[in-house]
């Protein structure tokens, strides 16, 4: 089965470590005049060390496509069905790029999940958003929209036109 697999930018976690250096030196700079914020200067902005190395080195792809569903890896659910899907719309919040995927009732996360995960879900859907988003701010070079585009061609067709909008993808579309 062929298929689609989409992985963290080297290049936003080089960024996020360069952008926290200055105020890691600030920090430094601040620990004779002022120890308790420089420390905290460091320590917040340090963080981004550990987490950048991580994404730089993370070799897992964080969403999977396939003729089956869509997988996201910071969704922790299994894959999502193209037959669940009822519609999908982009979302852009601060510069945050979502695609929103709008599910059967009965088949949404939480109501299987805590008082507090129902609580969540009715603030995503208070700011725009849905139980089940894919989150594209980690991911290399794509377009949300294109990206949209496709996940509703695939849950609105039938099996065989499934396989052929999949195999026809490399060819005629990018999401990026």
């Amino acid at each position: 089965m062929q298929e689609i697999k989409l992985y963290k930018s080297k290049k936003k976690a080089i960024q996020m470590m360069l952008l926290c250096t200055p105020f890691v030196l600030i920090g430094i700079w601040m620990i004779p005049e002022k120890p308790i914020l420089g420390w905290l200067s460091i320590a917040f902005f340090g963080l981004a060390y550990p987490f950048g190395i991580f994404n730089l080195f993370d070799k897992k792809p964080m969403i999977i496509i396939n003729e089956i569903g869509i997988y996201d890896r910071s969704t922790n659910t299994d894959f999502i069905n193209w037959e669940l899907i009822q519609d999908a719309y982009p979302l852009n919040i601060n510069g945050q790029k979502f695609v929103c995927l709008v599910i059967d009732e009965k088949y949404k996360p939480s109501n299987n999940k805590s008082s507090l995960y129902k609580n969540a879900a009715k603030l995503n859907e208070a700011i725009g958003a849905q139980e089940l988003n894919i989150h594209l701010g980690q991911i290399q070079k794509i377009d949300e929209v294109k990206l949209t585009d496709f996940i509703l061609e695939m849950s609105r067709a039938d099996k065989p036109t499934k396989a052929e909008l999949f195999k026809a993808l490399p060819r005629n579309r990018q999401f990026s």
